[in-house]
């Protein structure tokens, strides 16, 4: 009896494996992970701001610092430590707000490696006077703490125009600027990684810039904003007739980003940054229905720790 319950244990094992091989997820050389997906500046309960990662081998390069930014990268499961480069796509508190505290935080929690930081002017002088507000911060976890010298740990790259930013053994990044009124410049950035090419829009409205520098690419994401819901948002803000002006003159409507992906050729749309973005939350198939007539790829809405 035992023998033949052995050989019926041993039978389900060899029926179960090759199904457990099939549904494992493929392993990439690139990981992309999307830690904050909302848009704009106020906090909302269903998405963090926005913020993505490309990890490739240890190395995790950001892009966009909205606020929560190394909170996420923990829940993500991806070290701090492991930190190489922030990329700022513009100047907006929802991109940057967390820009110094990604840096300080990572080097609380042990990081010991340089980090450049690329990006649109004031990026230099927002760094010293991050410096200089956290100094005593630093200069008591120094001595206290033996930690190392944190200024020398950051370099920083002001970007202004287009064209290459950065090239190591793992990607190639390239920049274009795109369209954000009244915020000048704004980049999107194009990751060329071992196994894929991945672009971010940035903020932006329809942008030829971004339609070539996405030629071909694998994933795409860009930034996303419903029509219908505009009058929902703009009615909860008291500005809202400036407000409004403002989303139709900077952003880019689910029907656009469809075009934008046709155009540029890509593979996959990822949604990202969504406006609006609170509550009460639109629905996946919204999104879905508003962007695939224009686009016959793949589609992914994105949300918080998604991995693609």
């Amino acid at each position: 009896m035992d023998r033949r319950r052995l050989i019926a244990a041993g039978l389900a094992g060899l029926l179960a494996a090759p199904a457990a091989r099939a549904e494992a997820p493929p392993r990439r050389a690139s990981r992309l992970i999307l830690l904050g997906t909302g848009g704009g500046p106020t906090p909302k309960a269903r998405r963090s701001a926005p913020a993505s990662a490309i990890v490739v081998g240890d190395a995790a390069y950001v892009i966009d610092c909205g606020n929560g930014v190394a909170r996420q990268m923990v829940r993500a499961g991806i070290p701090l430590t492991s930190l190489r480069c922030v990329f700022i796509t513009h100047q907006h508190s929802d991109h940057n707000a967390d820009y110094g505290n990604l840096l300080l935080l990572s080097w609380a929690a042990d990081l010991a490696t340089l980090v450049d930081a690329y990006g649109p002017p004031p990026l230099a002088r927002m760094t010293d006077l991050f410096l200089e507000m956290n100094d005593y911060d630093i200069e008591t976890r120094i001595k206290d703490e033996g930690r190392p010298p944190f200024k020398s740990l950051i370099r920083v790259h002001e970007i202004s125009t287009g064209g290459p930013v950065m090239r190591d053994s793992r990607v190639t990044v390239t920049a274009a600027l795109v369209d954000h009124p009244p915020i000048t410049p704004a980049f999107a950035y194009r990751f060329d990684c071992p196994d894929r090419s991945i672009v971010f829009s940035g903020d932006t409205r329809p942008s030829a810039n971004l339609v070539r520098l996405a030629n071909g690419a694998d994933v795409l994401v860009h930034e996303v904003m419903y029509g219908p819901a505009m009058a929902r948002l703009a009615a909860s803000e008291p500005n809202a007739r400036t407000l409004l002006a403002h989303l139709r003159a900077a952003h880019t409507t689910a029907e656009e980003v469809g075009a934008v992906a046709a155009a540029a050729g890509v593979k996959t749309l990822v949604l990202n940054h969504f406006v609006p973005g609170g509550e009460p939350a639109i629905p996946d198939q919204v999104w879905l229905d508003a962007v695939r007539p224009h686009f016959a790829g793949r589609i992914i809405v994105g949300r918080d720790l998604m991995e693609i």
